[in-house]
């Protein structure tokens, strides 16, 4: 399969922090992410699965990594743990917990979700999904 035919993977929106996350990937200090699986649903898309290999996009939206999912778990957030959140590049359950729900809670994510009341909590099911770098590209 050629790269063209590979999906798009996005971390974060365009800007600074998509810049840093693309950096810890290619320096192999991010391993990890974590999505909420409501969010796959609600967009009608298949989860991502172990074995699967996405292109991921920069700020620039060109192509600058290819990585391969090599673990994919369905779990509650109150689940998630420190081995998870310091391959996300954050050194605390409760920093990378904080930096998430940010997130998840913003307008944006929850007119995506089509929830404007939407909040996460401890049994919100998540994607834990765990990576390796293939290649820069």
């Amino acid at each position: 399969m050629s790269l063209e035919d590979l999906p798009r993977l996005e971390f974060a929106d365009p800007g600074p922090v998509r810049d840093q996350v693309m950096a810890a990937i290619l320096a192999g200090t991010k391993t990890t992410t974590t999505g909420l699986v409501l969010e796959y649903e609600r967009a009608g898309r298949a989860c991502p699965e172990a074995g699967q290999r996405y292109v991921v996009l920069n700020s620039a939206s060109r192509p600058a990594a290819l990585i391969e999912m090599t673990e994919v778990r369905k779990v509650p957030i109150a689940d998630i743990d420190l081995r998870h959140v310091r391959d996300d590049g954050d050194e605390s359950v409760a920093q990378w917990r904080a930096a998430h729900e940010e997130y998840w809670h913003s307008a944006e994510m929850r007119e995506l979700l089509g929830d404007p009341d939407f909040t996460a909590g401890d049994d919100t099911v998540v994607l834990a999904q765990r990576f390796r770098l293939v290649r820069a590209l």
